[in-house]
């Protein structure tokens, strides 16, 4: 059996290439101790690697920026079964302005538009924190703005099984599957910026049921399938602040401790077959380049 795993930032972007990398060795380590042959990119023409490659693999996954996803997702799906999100779930997170508001209206609290005073400014189609500042400017072209929303920075990442997509015939009805709530490091500079660092996991916050919950149905309304991550404020409100229908780089820390293959519930997953739940044994610190610290 081969999978083709391709991680656009290891190829063509500098500035995330650890962060991509540390994602992909999780993934492509699992999938080579579950007995796949696993088959990556030998270039940075991201698109023809994988028109070369994915036919002749079993299965495959694409990890890229949310604005570029969608594109090599659709893809990756007219050469082999994908075993993450849907191009089309893919493409309707790639636009956060637009995410929030699908949330909204079903009834999911997200951060409120921003009034008088400083405001977080981001990319509507962006990636983690990159051009994410806290700021009293107005919002560039290609950018929106959302009030300040205090409170404990968390993802929590999610395994959805098969629900719409190249495969939907093996469409079972089941909830998503949790992996674990984490941590994250995230603090503002000087200048505003927002800066990722890492984070734990797992841990248990107060309130985790009801994160769990909030987490679930965002990801539901999405319909994303395969790994998420759902990111969280949680202060007096349990706020949604992005979806990423992708591996996150808290997945380095959940494969630290995770009894479970994470290449095996993702197979599973995309056949309509995850498991119930997953173990978890121990707690680390990730930091944004893979390096694992146990706790």
């Amino acid at each position: 059996m081969k999978v083709f795993l391709a991680e656009y930032s290891v190829c063509n972007d500098p500035e995330l290439a650890p962060e991509g990398a540390a994602m992909l060795a999780a993934i492509s380590g699992s999938f080579d101790r579950c007995g796949y042959d696993v088959v990556t990119p030998e270039g940075p023409d991201f698109e023809g690697e994988i028109r070369r490659l994915a036919p002749g693999c079993d299965a495959g996954m694409v990890i890229a920026p949310d604005h570029l996803l969608f594109r090599y997702t659709q893809i990756l799906e007219q050469f082999t079964h994908n075993v993450g999100c849907g191009s089309m779930n893919a493409a309707v997170c790639a636009n956060k302005q637009r995410t929030a508001v699908i949330l909204s209206r079903n009834g999911i609290d997200v951060p409120p538009g921003a009034g008088e005073g400083r405001r977080v400014v981001k990319p509507i189609a962006g990636c983690g924190a990159q051009g994410v500042r806290l700021t009293d400017e107005e919002p560039g072209a290609g950018e929106f703005a959302q009030a300040y929303v205090e409170g404990e920075a968390l993802s929590v990442s999610l395994v959805g099984s098969r629900v719409t997509g190249n495969v939907c015939e093996y469409y079972s009805g089941n909830p998503p599957l949790l992996l674990a709530v984490n941590r994250q490091e995230i603090a503002v500079a000087d200048d505003g910026r927002f800066r990722y660092f890492g984070g734990e996991t797992p841990v248990h916050p107060d309130r985790e049921e009801e994160i769990v919950e909030v987490a679930v149905r965002a990801m539901n309304v999405l319909g994303c399938q395969g790994y998420a991550g759902i990111d969280i404020v949680a202060g007096d409100r349990i706020s949604v602040v992005d979806v990423n229908p992708r591996p996150t780089t808290s997945l380095v820390g959940i494969a630290a401790v995770m009894e479970e293959e994470i290449a095996d519930v993702l197979v599973r997953a995309s056949h309509g077959e995850a498991p119930a739940e997953v173990h978890l044994s121990g707690r680390v610190r990730f930091d944004k380049n893979g390096e694992i610290t146990r706790l």
